[in-house]
């Protein structure tokens, strides 16, 4: 399922996580403003230089990652889009869903991107040893409702 936004700032961004190429980080500037923020569960930088470094460990540190973008809700400077990022480690598939926050400047680049997902469900749960004890402590720690 692909988002779709009537608004072209919005919709260009959608095009371009969906399609992301390494290449794409070289016109980083086009997409990000100057003083852009980015905040993630591993990140918090200012500029798009740091933010493009952060993309570019993603390609290399990672297999085939790919983001879908499931929805789109906002207008004007502000939406929140909610997607999956498929990836493989270490050959093994993974699945992280989330949603960023973005905001733009009148531009149309983005100035604040802010990535919330659970960083212990969609990811530590996932690996093999880690992924035991998150689990125990979920269960130990949880209401069991």
């Amino acid at each position: 399922m692909t988002a779709r936004h009537p608004e072209p700032h919005i919709d260009r961004v959608i095009t371009l996580f969906e399609q992301l190429a390494p290449g794409d980080l070289a016109r980083w500037d086009h997409y990000y403003t100057e003083g852009a923020r980015f905040k993630d569960p591993f990140n918090e930088v200012v500029g798009v230089e740091p933010i493009r470094r952060i993309f570019a460990h993603m390609f290399d540190s990672l297999g085939e990652p790919r983001f879908s973008v499931r929805e789109a809700i906002g207008s004007g400077p502000d939406c929140v889009l909610t997607w999956d990022f498929d990836f493989s480690l270490r050959g093994r598939p993974m699945r992280i869903h989330g949603a960023s926050h973005l905001r733009f400047a009148p531009d149309g680049r983005i100035d604040l991107h802010r990535d919330y997902w659970d960083a212990a469900e969609e990811l530590y749960e996932k690996l093999p040893l880690l992924g035991g004890l998150m689990r125990w402590l979920k269960r130990r720690l949880g209401s069991g409702s």
